[in-house]
């Protein structure tokens, strides 16, 4: 079989989930590399597993990354388009049922801020604001590794241990906000679980399950918000 039938044979196997695995040229030949999917939600997207990701660099060299749909067309979603951006490969899909293909490759796609879909580590709401700062201030600030899961974040969010080290302040209760100013808030949670911009007294964010948007920094937002922040370096 060649590669595309052994994909296409773990997409089957691992259906209603999401198969992953990479596409890899082993001296000169080209060879799918099945990776498990550590993702908690495996019928909606994929993980692709650190270990498995290591040994195909070491069994060859990594061309694609290949997954599959089991529900939707074999169409690169939001998710999947930043991922590719990311991952810096093509990346190939591929429906099990329908036996379809499709194929998307690094373009230097960009999500939009507002209407974007929540996925945990991809379009949530940190990853928001890095978009935000990267397009309107022209500071790239860094990716903090999340857990695995999101309930693992709400079990110790990180936001504060990591604010300084990322270059913010916090601001001393008589300053006032200003825009592009951070508010790290509390959701359904007892730490501060997310994050927002405030931008002429509104907030820009990214909830769990929703999409992005702009709204009101209305009462209950504010009474959500725990610490406000301003970058500083």
């Amino acid at each position: 079989m060649n590669w595309k039938q052994d994909a296409l044979v773990h997409a089957k196997e691992q259906d209603p989930k999401e198969s992953c695995g990479l596409l890899i040229n082993i001296k000169g030949k080209e060879k799918y590399f099945a990776c498990k999917n550590l993702s908690t939600y495996q019928q909606q997207c994929f993980i692709i597993d650190p270990d498995d990701f290591v040994k195909a660099e070491e069994t060859g060299n990594i061309l694609a990354v290949i997954h599959s749909h089991p529900v939707t067309p074999p169409v690169a979603s939001q998710a999947d388009k930043i991922s590719c951006e990311n991952s810096e490969l093509p990346w190939h899909i591929v429906n099990p049922k329908t036996e379809q293909w499709g194929y998307y490759e690094p373009s230097g796609y960009k999500p939009p801020l507002i209407g974007r879909h929540w996925v945990w580590g991809i379009t949530d709401c940190w990853a928001l604001v890095r978009d935000w700062y990267k397009d309107e201030k022209k500071i790239t600030l860094r990716d903090w590794d999340r857990p695995t899961t999101p309930e693992e974040f709400i079990a110790d969010p990180m936001f504060e241990r990591c604010a300084w080290r990322t270059g913010f302040r916090q601001l001393r209760p008589e300053e006032k906000l200003q825009n592009g100013d951070l508010l790290f808030m509390s959701i359904m949670a007892t730490g501060l679980n997310h994050v927002a911009i405030f931008l002429d007294g509104d907030v820009l964010h990214h909830l769990a399950d929703r999409i992005s948007c702009k709204e009101p920094y209305n009462e209950w937002l504010l009474k959500c918000t725990g610490m406000r922040l301003r970058y500083a370096s």
